[in-house]
């Protein structure tokens, strides 16, 4: 009989600590709509600061922050965005950015690292010239860490060039940045410098930072003025929103790098353990952070499928990519 539950599906499956709870019932709070929530303009200015931009706006989602993002970088519809063709943002959610905002996204291919190569980024570029056919390239995404690459980061000096390509063309950056804190602590530098050359960022403090909702956007001033009337407009407007965001203080300042390092080593523990299974096969220099792919082998007798359940029998539950793969 199975008396405990190992949850490895996602990060996403965290809960909020006691700590967190005690903050939320003793929250101050105020009407947010209105910018009169004195926690959420704590959190958001916080956050601002650590990530080196001028302010912050809490919302729902990181799915909302990046397409209130994309939105306001691009305006006009039928812009297009520069975008991987693993990322987030084009394969998981909802294709949003088309549906909604008009936006054309053009794909470059990402490495098995999460970058896309520099020259094909520029190459994607569109050519003014050709505007009365093609639509008007406005913004470059990229994801730190890059989730469908099994957790991998992107360092300083890929992302200030991309942001040179950014300037050069006269582009914005925009950084989808759900794990970007992972990044910083397996990198071992400030999460500003990693998005010192973007335009704005993502930030979701409910995956390994543990709080149980939102996300917050960075940027300029004028980025978050118009972010937070898109916010309203796709309905992330909320009221005495301070009881989430105090949990969300509580993450930013207690769990950062007490939590996600210790997370990077365990994920790495596993890794190694499971690579030395029959049937089994993890890339273990792969494993950066805290996403875990592995694969079975041709020569099992197990697929993903009968392996899934198994473990479920045995209390532990993994998320299932493919007929051959998994993720922990």
């Amino acid at each position: 009989m199975v008396t405990r539950t190992v949850d490895l599906r996602s990060d996403t499956v965290t809960k909020p600590t006691e700590a967190m709870r005690a903050a939320m019932a003793s929250a101050e709070v105020d009407d947010d709509v209105l910018m009169h929530d004195p926690t959420a303009f704590r959190l958001e200015t916080e956050m601002a600061k650590v990530m080196g931009k001028e302010a912050g706006l809490f919302v729902p989602s990181g799915t909302m922050g990046n397409l209130i993002s994309v939105l306001v970088h691009c305006e006009i519809r039928g812009s297009e965005v520069i975008i991987g063709d693993n990322s987030h943002i084009h394969i998981y959610e909802n294709g949003g950015i088309s549906t909604i905002g008009g936006v054309h996204p053009r794909t470059v291919k990402n490495n098995q690292d999460g970058t896309m190569d520099i020259d094909l980024i520029e190459a994607a570029i569109r050519d003014p010239k050709g505007e009365i056919v093609y639509p008007t390239t406005r913004l470059i995404c990229l994801e730190n860490t890059h989730a469908n690459c099994g957790g991998r980061c992107l360092s300083v000096e890929y992302t200030d060039s991309v942001g040179e390509i950014a300037k050069k063309h006269g582009l914005k950056l925009h950084i989808d940045g759900a794990r970007i804190f992972n990044a910083a602590v397996a990198l071992g530098v400030p999460v500003r410098r990693l998005v010192q050359a973007a335009d704005s960022a993502s930030v979701c403090l409910s995956k390994g930072l543990g709080a149980p909702v939102g996300s917050v956007i960075v940027g300029s001033k004028e980025f978050i003025k118009k972010a937070r009337r898109l916010r309203k407009t796709l309905g992330g407007g909320m009221r005495q929103v301070g009881v989430l965001c105090a949990a969300a203080l509580v993450a930013l300042q207690e769990n950062v790098l007490v939590m996600l390092d210790g997370d990077h080593k365990k994920a790495k523990l596993l890794a190694e353990g499971l690579n030395q299974l029959k049937g089994l096969r993890v890339d273990v220099d792969a494993v950066e952070t805290n996403i875990v792919y592995f694969e079975i082998t041709e020569d099992s007798k197990l697929d993903a499928a009968c392996l899934l359940k198994k473990l479920e029998e045995h209390g532990v539950l993994v998320m299932p990519e493919s007929s051959t793969s998994l993720d922990v």
